[in-house]
Order: structure tokens, then C-alpha cells, then sequence
């Protein structure tokens, strides 16, 4: 039987996004950036309170765990009772040791 054939509109399109891409999602890039145990957690933290995101001086807060995130973005949300402020240094390709995952980022002192 041969494989089913894929209409005009489907055969332009990749079958996985581009690995090459610098963009990612905030829940998994909070998971591998070991904010959170589990994708899971960093997703409901996110749903549930929000992160802020800060892209080219212009600030917004997202609940969406699917925004999508990129070098240079500097997001700030509450962990423990405390307020983290990072830059987004590198997507990351994995889940790593603590070292391999603070190399994805940079903390952001607080003004005092």
C-alpha cells in the first residue's frame, strides 16, 4: 500500500521546526533552565501567575506558557517568595546538570 500523499498546502511545510532557531518556549526553557523541577510546574506557574517579558525595552506579562522567547529577553516572575530577574542568554538544547543550566542565563540584580 503505498504512503498516503500529503495535499500541496502540507508538502511546503516542514515536519519539525527548524533546530537552528533561536526561539523557544517559555515553560520548556524554564524547565531546562532549572527554575522548575517539572515542565508541568513551570507551565501551571506561568498560567497561574504570569511572567513578565521585556523584548527590545517594550514590557508585557504573559500567562501563556507557549510564548515563544528568544536571546535577550529578560523576564522577571516570583520564585519562592522571591522576585527573579534574568536574561536570556541561550535556548539551551536539553535538561543538563546545574552548570550546563546556569550558562542559559544571566540574573539581573534588583534596583535596591
Amino acid at each position: 500500500m503505498p504512503p498516503p500523499r500529503l495535499s500541496q498546502h502540507h508538502q511546503n511545510q516542514p515536519l519539525m521546526p527548524d533546530q537552528d532557531s533561536e526561539e523557544i518556549r517559555l515553560d520548556i526553557w524554564l524547565w531546562r533552565a532549572r527554575f522548575f523541577r517539572t515542565r508541568s510546574l513551570a507551565s501551571d506557574h506561568v498560567s497561574r501567575k504570569g511572567v513578565r517579558l521585556t523584548r527590545h525595552g517594550q514590557t508585557r506579562k504573559t500567562d501563556k506558557p507557549g510564548t515563544r522567547i528568544q536571546p535577550g529577553d529578560v523576564l522577571t516572575f516570583y520564585k519562592a517568595k522571591d522576585i527573579q530577574t534574568i536574561e536570556m542568554l541561550e535556548p539551551g538544547t536539553r535538561r543538563g546538570p546545574a552548570s550546563e543550566a546556569a550558562a542559559l542565563y544571566r540574573s539581573i540584580a534588583p534596583d535596591p
